[in-house]
């Protein structure tokens, strides 16, 4: 088998450079090897890791420490090649077992000797093995494991007491085991379901937990220090290998690899903006991808781990592009929240292989989350849209012109990316956010669909939830997605795939106060981050959203019992004082009713509260409704539909009567006045195209049911 270089592990010490500020995980298990003998690190295994270097004394620079970033097994590799240990050794279902390197970069006799071990010593290379579908090869790497944890003592010992086992004649006699390490990679595929193990699955991990218990540390032959061979499983969650050997054993330690944190974040960035100053610049690209500075053109100097050399980092152009500072390498930290560094890296990538600058860095985040290149909100049409638009939402939203012009002021603010621009850094929080709260009927849902209009060009850009059907615990498995093992685990979440499949678009939550709490906690995320991981393990991006609440909370108050206890907002009531009354309930009911203070104060001033509709508005929404109607029958039946003056009328004051549920209140007593009688008298007439239906009078029976009288003219022309 061929050995594997881990790309760029650092000299020995005694060439003056050894690796420092190791990250948490790695100080962690190499400062417990004496007393564990298997270690599971799950977490972020595939991401990147940022380790702290010493120069080389020969080195130019006012800085003595530079930043580099590693794989997870380089980082692993070279800290336990400290320690005296020989050879790292992989094992994944897939390839079986394979010598990935030893304590010397190129023909290491330990790291032949180690392969010949695993594989025979007439195999040229490693066969391939055998997939863990059948007992057989798990039973094997069992076999394998232990003596990898024993160093091959019992191979040892046979050999020295066996004269007759020949040797190679340029290979002394070995006289102690050896030191290796064991990495089982993928470690989560190895159970077919880890709930349900298959009795050689069940076997394998057995023994696995025999071994942490019976394994013996191995004395180095020069320090003496005795450390367990230790092996170390690498799964994406605690809950991938089964409970009982993770934490069977005192032997066995769980240690768990966070996602970076904002400082780790900008040492990346500094690290990656060097990068991009040397790529853009001219700088080589070695075979593992990272690019190497150009010593000549950057006189040997490197970012350090606190601030940009500003004689690196200012002064003239390069190619025409602003050498990056550090608001730039701030903006690119803090832009990547909830990312890998490893998605840092290949964001920064994207944005060479796009020409963009490293001030643009931000965008190639976007485009990487997302997969869209095209931000319509960057662009200069979607700031028209809502200049032209102000006339189309107040046509549409009758009567409610405080709550239009404080939405319109929200929209305005998204559009130019100051939403959140009072915080530090606003993050990836959503474009717009905001919450439509007053009586029933008044417009909340129709406003809603007239942003979605306006902002994306159609209303099927609102993404609409009912929320009074998610009003159960379990509810939240709809929108997420069910967890693993459950039924609709494959399907996912219904808002998280609509907002992956399309993240430009209203996302309108009707009725917020009946969503059950584990929902509403849900929604605390979004709001502050701006993103959403789902029950396969997917992150879902809501920064290039508007998301809506709407409510009626307020209009009423609720007793203890859950009852409403009257009115405490009234029709007729001065809008500030309305506006106050409303505010202070919904407050009340996050703060005191549900005990979800903090989703209040992520909405902040971003409660719209919406007016009664009075009598002339009613009258507006009214002629409204009937204009629909004419322009349903005209599109769909050819008929073209009058109301005498005394017809409309009459309908008019059956109507708006009563305003208190608003214009849905109207469309109600529509149907029931004129759609419902209007479709009894034209069901059973034949040839409607052309016909000119004229209602002349309105008659309400005592029973409840309406007649209408009609003139019908055929072909009576426009």
């Amino acid at each position: 088998m061929t050995m594997i270089e881990t790309g760029k592990p650092p000299a020995s010490p005694a060439a003056g450079r050894r690796e420092r500020a190791l990250p948490a995980f790695a100080e962690e298990l190499v400062g417990t090897l004496s007393v564990h003998s298997q270690y599971v690190l799950h977490g972020s295994i595939r991401d990147l890791h940022l380790v702290r270097h010493d120069k080389d004394p020969d080195e130019g620079g006012a800085e003595r420490q530079y930043d580099d970033h590693h794989t997870l097994t380089e980082v692993l590799w070279n800290a336990l090649r400290e320690e005296g240990y020989e050879v790292l050794i992989r094992f994944d279902i897939a390839d079986g077992f394979t010598v990935v390197t030893g304590r010397a970069p190129k023909d290491d006799p330990v790291a032949k000797e180690v392969r010949e071990l695993l594989h025979g010593r007439d195999t040229p290379r490693a066969a391939r093995a055998q997939r863990a579908d059948t007992p057989v090869p798990l039973a094997e790497a069992e076999r394998t494991l232990h003596s990898i944890v024993t160093g091959w003592k019992q191979q040892l010992q046979r050999a020295k007491k066996t004269p007759e086992v020949r040797t190679r004649p340029e290979t002394p006699q070995r006289q102690h085991p050896y030191r290796v390490v064991l990495l089982i990679d993928y470690a989560a595929r190895i159970p077919t379901d880890v709930t349900h193990l298959s009795d050689p699955e069940r076997d394998f991990f057995l023994n696995c937990l025999k071994l942490a218990e019976e394994a013996r540390p191995i004395p180095d032959p020069d320090s003496g220090r005795r450390l367990f061979n230790p092996v170390i499983w690498l799964a994406d969650g605690e809950r991938d290998l089964p409970t009982w050997l993770v934490a069977g054993s005192e032997r066995v330690r769980t240690i768990g690899i966070p996602l970076p944190d904002l400082g780790s974040r900008r040492r990346m960035a500094q690290l990656l903006a060097q990068e991009h100053i040397a790529k853009s610049g001219g700088g080589s690209e070695d075979t593992n991808g990272q690019v190497r500075l150009d010593k000549e053109r950057l006189d040997g100097k490197r970012l350090n781990a606190e601030q940009l050399d500003a004689e690196q980092l200012d002064g003239e152009r390069l190619n025409g592009e602003q050498r990056p500072d550090e608001h730039d390498v701030d903006t690119f930290a803090r832009a990547t929240a909830g990312l890998t560094l490893r998605a840092m890296r290949e964001s920064a990538r994207m944005a060479l292989d796009r020409g963009l600058s490293f001030a643009e860095m931000r965008d190639a985040v976007r485009i990487y989350q997302l997969g869209v290149k095209d931000n319509p909100w960057q662009a200069d049409y979607v700031r028209e849209q809502i200049r032209k638009g102000e006339a189309y939402i107040r046509s549409r939203v009758k009567g409610q012109e405080k709550a239009v012009g404080k939405t319109l002021d929200i929209l305005k603010r998204a559009a130019l990316g100051l939403s959140g621009a009072q915080a530090s850094h606003p993050g990836s929080r959503p474009r717009g956010v905001l919450f439509f709260a007053g009586p029933t009927g008044t417009g909340k849902t129709e406003l809603a669909k007239s942003v979605a209009t306006v902002l994306f060009g159609t209303e099927d850009a609102c993404l609409r939830f009912d929320m009074s059907e998610f009003s159960s615990k379990h509810s939240v498995d709809r929108l997420l997605g069910a967890p693993p093992g459950y039924v609709g685990y494959e399907a996912g979440g219904e808002l998280t795939t609509a907002v992956r499949n399309d993240p430009f678009r209203v996302v309108l939550f009707d009725e917020i106060d009946k969503a059950d709490k584990a929902v509403l906690d849900k929604f605390l995320q979004v709001l502050e981050d701006g993103r959403l991981t789902d029950g396969q393990g997917v992150t879902t991006y809501f920064s290039e959203c508007v998301l809506i609440f709407t409510s009626n909370l307020g209009v009423r108050k609720r007793t203890g019992e859950g009852r409403r206890e009257g009115r405490v907002a009234e029709p007729g009531m001065p809008y500030h004082q309305l506006e106050e009354i409303i505010l202070s309930n919904v407050k009340e009911h996050f703060v005191e009713e549900i005990g979800r203070p903090e989703l209040m104060n992520r909405l902040g001033g971003n409660v719209v509260v919406f007016d009664y509709i009075d009598t002339k508005v009613a009258a507006e929404i009214f002629n409204s409704q009937i204009g629909n109607i004419q322009r349903v029958l005209r599109e769909e039946q050819g008929v073209h539909l009058r109301l005498s003056d005394d017809a409309h009328q009459a309908l008019s004051a059956y109507c708006t009567a009563d305003v208190d549920n608003g214009g849905r209140g109207i469309g109600m007593l529509l149907e029931t006045h004129l759609i419902n009688p209007l479709a009894r008298a034209l069901f059973d007439q034949e040839a409607l195209a052309g016909t000119v239906v004229t209602v002349t009078g309105v008659r309400p029976a005592g029973d409840g049911t309406v007649s209408l009288d009609l003139r019908v003219v055929r072909g009576g022309g426009r």
